[in-house]
């Protein structure tokens, strides 16, 4: 919870970034620890909620945990999300599973640098903007990052994985 940006620390996820060569920048918001929610993050960025990304770790029968990267706007569509990575279900992990599984808490979970490697879908939509935020790995501190550069460093795909809140 870095208050201004000179004591913002590198996480794990930068560092890894920085050793792949690729570009972004950190930036620094105050958590709610009672609103984790993207809208929150959001407000505090002054950015569009479309621009904002949130990690989600599921599990598909069959395919194993997998990985959905979606607008903050958004939920998972557990029918296509499954689908996409193979499996002829999938549910979301239990918020307990996560520390253990990806080494990330909730609402400070990237989709760099997890414990291993899981297979990752972004929103189809990371591919309309020139940047987007995710989580840097940590609550209260986000990437700002070119979108196509973060899901070739991923080896993600591009997928319909979510639909809006109804």
């Amino acid at each position: 919870m870095a208050s201004s940006k000179d004591k913002v620390s590198k996480t794990n996820a930068a560092r890894l970034l920085d050793r792949a060569g690729i570009g972004y920048e950190l930036i620094p918001y105050t958590v709610d620890p009672d609103n984790l929610a993207a809208d929150h993050v959001a407000e505090e960025l002054g950015e569009d909620i479309n621009r904002v990304f949130k990690t989600l770790v599921l599990h598909g029968e069959k395919s194993g945990h997998f990985v959905c990267v979606i607008p903050g706007n958004m939920e998972v569509d557990l029918k296509k999300a499954a689908k996409v990575a193979g499996a002829k279900k999938a549910e979301m992990i239990h918020v307990k599973e996560l520390l253990p599984l990806t080494g990330y808490i909730r609402g400070g979970c990237s989709p760099i640098g997890m414990k291993k490697p899981f297979p990752t879908f972004f929103h189809s939509s990371v591919l309309d903007y020139d940047f987007i935020y995710v989580s840097a790995g940590v609550r209260g501190l986000q990437l700002k990052i070119d979108p196509r550069q973060l899901v070739q460093f991923c080896g993600a795909t591009v997928a319909e994985v979510a639909t809006f809140f109804e």
